[in-house]
């Protein structure tokens, strides 16, 4: 079900952003509002609170993002608050996030790494992935993981390259156990 709302909701703002083409500002914007809403846990827990009425709600926002935020993201909050979809900004403001980096091709690129990387070595795969994709940029989230042994795991969106000896070795452990010897 969150998905859905989030989608829906998501949709929406990206289909509001375009028309109005504010695409990159509301792209901005969002971005901070999830910083917003991260670092406010008091915010979210009092839109949260079913003892606070959906016009009080509609208030808080208006009081403490008023003349900060945009028109169409001051409606848009505006709407959620009024549909009970509050617990949900978070997710929704993740979804247009991932749309708007598809939009403008943009990638996230999740690389685990038995060791540390060099910085020649970053620069290099992120050329082979500019190279290899149909993205024109890539934010490149780096994670070292030693039980990998060595190689490199990749992940963009659901796609994995893993070129991991510890995946080498289950493979090969694999076939082997297939084989029948006679």
């Amino acid at each position: 079900m969150a998905k859905l709302v989030s989608k829906v909701y998501g949709d929406a703002l990206f289909e509001e952003a375009l028309e109005k083409q504010e695409v990159d500002a509301l792209f901005e914007e969002v971005k901070s509002l999830q910083v917003i809403f991260a670092e406010n846990q008091d915010l979210a827990g009092l839109l949260d609170n079913p003892k606070v009425g959906k016009e009080e709600k509609a208030g808080i926002i208006k009081e403490v993002f008023g003349g900060r935020v945009s028109e169409a993201l001051m409606g848009f909050l505006t709407v959620i608050v009024e549909k009970g979809r509050q617990k949900e900004i978070n997710a929704i403001c993740e979804y247009f996030i991932n749309a708007v980096k598809e939009y403008k091709k943009i990638g996230v690129a999740h690389v685990t790494s038995a060791v540390e990387l060099k910085e020649e070595q970053k620069a290099q795969l992120l050329e082979k992935l500019l190279g290899t994709t149909s993205y024109q940029e890539f934010e490149m989230v780096y994670q070292v993981d030693p039980s990998i042994i060595g190689g490199l795991v990749i992940r963009i969106g659901d796609r994995v390259v893993d070129s991991s000896i510890k995946t080498q070795i289950y493979e090969l452990r694999r076939s082997l156990s297939k084989l029948q010897i006679s």
